[in-house]
C-alpha cells in the first residue's frame, strides 16, 4: 500500500519541479486609470518612463498603454487600462505600491513636485538606517516608492501587495510559480514583516514585496489594481501546477489554460490565497503579440 501511494505521488513531485525548470519572467502589472493621457504624461515627464505601445479597442470600450524603462522583451512594464467613461477607481487597502530605483531621489522628487506630484513622504534616510527613499502618489492615487540605488537594468523594481499569512504566501509563490525567497525582514517595532520574492536578485530585476501587518488577515481589493503577468514556456503544464498548489494552500484557477479569442495568445489566470490575481502567458505567443 505504501509503495502504491508513493508511486501515485511521483507525478505530482515531477510536476512541482516544472516551475523551477521553466523560463519564467515577470512581464507587466495591469491596472486601471481614469485618464490615460494624463497618466502617460506624468509617467514619461515625471518618472522618465517611455511609452512603448498603445492601443484602442473601441468595440470593447477600452484603451491601454504600456510604459517602462526598457523594451518589453527584457523589462518589466506597466499596462495602464482606461475604460471608456470611468474616471476613478477604488484602490482598496490591499495594494501597497510600485517602486522605482533612481540614482538621486531628491532630484526625482523635485521633478515630480514641479509637475504636480503628491509627495507623501519627503526624501530622506529610513529611521535608524542609511537607505534613502521617498513616496509619491500618481494622479490616480497609486503610490510609488522612490528608492536611491546605483545604476540598474530594471528601475521599475517592486510591486508591493499586503497578505494575511506571509508564510502561506511565500510557499504559494515558491511552489506555484517557482519564485525564490530573496529576503525576509521583520519589523516588530512597526508591527509588520515583509518578504521579497522573485526570479533573480532584486537589484537586477523586478520583485514582489509581500507585506504582513501583525494581526491583519484580510484586505479590500478595490477595483483599480488588476494583476501581474508572468511568462512561461508551457501554459498548460504551468496551469496544472497552480491547480495542484491551490488544492493545498488555497486560491483558484479563474481561467483554464488556452488561447485568448482574437489574438490567440495562450494564457491561464488564477488567484493566490489572498485573492491577488496573476496571469501566466506563453513566452512565444507574447513575443509574437509584441512583433505582430
Amino acid at each position: 500500500m505504501a509503495e502504491e501511494a508513493a508511486k501515485a505521488m511521483e507525478p505530482d513531485a515531477d510536476l512541482l519541479e516544472w516551475p523551477k525548470k521553466d523560463k519564467r519572467r515577470l512581464l507587466h502589472a495591469v491596472y486601471r486609470v481614469g485618464d490615460l493621457d494624463r497618466t502617460i504624461k506624468f509617467y514619461t515627464e515625471g518618472f522618465g518612463m517611455k511609452l512603448l505601445r498603445q492601443r484602442d479597442i473601441p468595440e470593447e470600450k477600452y484603451s491601454n498603454a504600456f510604459l517602462g524603462f526598457g523594451p518589453e522583451e527584457s523589462n518589466f512594464v506597466v499596462e495602464l487600462t482606461y475604460n471608456y467613461g470611468v474616471t476613478s477607481y477604488d484602490i482598496g487597502t490591499g495594494f501597497g505600491h510600485f517602486a522605482i530605483a533612481t540614482e538621486d531621489v531628491y532630484k526625482l522628487v523635485e521633478k515630480l513636485r514641479a509637475i504636480g506630484g503628491n509627495i507623501t513622504r519627503e526624501p530622506g534616510p529610513v529611521k535608524g538606517g542609511v537607505s534613502i527613499f521617498a513616496f509619491v502618489k500618481d494622479p490616480d492615487g497609486y503610490t510609488f516608492e522612490l528608492i536611491q540605488r546605483g545604476p540598474t537594468p530594471e528601475p521599475l523594481c517592486q510591486v508591493m501587495l499586503r497578505v494575511g499569512d506571509l508564510d502561506r504566501s511565500i510557499k504559494f509563490y515558491e511552489k506555484a510559480l517557482g519564485m525564490k525567497l530573496l529576503r525576509k525582514i521583520d519589523r516588530p517595532e512597526h508591527k509588520y514583516t515583509l518578504a521579497m520574492i522573485g526570479y533573480d536578485d532584486e537589484y537586477k530585476t523586478i520583485v514582489l514585496e509581500l507585506t504582513y501587518n501583525y494581526g491583519v488577515t484580510e484586505y479590500t481589493k478595490g477595483n483599480a489594481y488588476a494583476q501581474v503577468a508572468i511568462g512561461t514556456d508551457d501554459v498548460y503544464k504551468s496551469g496544472e501546477v497552480v491547480n495542484l498548489v491551490t488544492q493545498e494552500l488555497g486560491g483558484k484557477i479563474t481561467r483554464q489554460p488556452g488561447p485568448v479569442p482574437g489574438i490567440n495568445t495562450k494564457i491561464t489566470s488564477f488567484l493566490d490565497p489572498d485573492g491577488w490575481k496573476s496571469v501566466l502567458v506563453d513566452n512565444e505567443d507574447f513575443l509574437k503579440e509584441l512583433h505582430g
